[in-house]
């Protein structure tokens, strides 16, 4: 292969790996050692505002609402979510973050919000746009391409 394929596939495993690491060791802490990073991830797309359906955040999240139950499950066992049933329709369930996980939702945003604030540090004005352009075209592609 040619120098910029080696150059990119080593750049993108390593990034993807790297973000992992350095997002487990930030966000996983004394105060929230009994969730891993994919908990949190479920945390952040049920959000602060107002109860969200299981359909929708599985979706978001692009898995089975049968996977998506057994997360939920361990994050009310926790304290970090609870369920309910809709008022409307009660087959449908709906779920909100407790206190401690509003916490926790906090705690992951303060960590997006610090990592984005010292990446933009590094560059220039151009060079961010580049890289705003380059990363478009990556997320694009995973975005389309579900399977490869």
């Amino acid at each position: 292969m040619n120098e910029a394929y080696d150059a990119l596939n080593d750049l993108l495993v390593k990034l993807f790996n790297n973000i992992l690491t350095y997002e487990e060791k930030a966000l996983i802490t004394d105060d929230f050692k009994d969730i891993s990073l994919n908990d949190m991830h479920v945390i952040e797309v049920i959000g602060l505002s107002q109860k969200k359906n299981m359909s929708s955040i599985a979706k978001s999240l692009e898995v089975t609402v049968g996977t998506l139950t057994i997360a939920i499950n361990n994050l009310v066992k926790k304290g970090y979510v609870k369920r309910m049933r809709s008022v409307k329709d009660r087959r449908v369930v709906l779920v909100s973050l407790t206190e401690k996980g509003m916490h926790a939702y906090k705690h992951h945003e303060v960590f997006h919000d610090e990592m984005i604030k010292a990446i933009m540090k590094r560059l220039e004005g151009e060079q961010l746009d580049v890289l705003v352009k380059a990363l478009k075209s990556v997320q694009e592609f995973f975005g389309s391409n579900k399977q490869v």
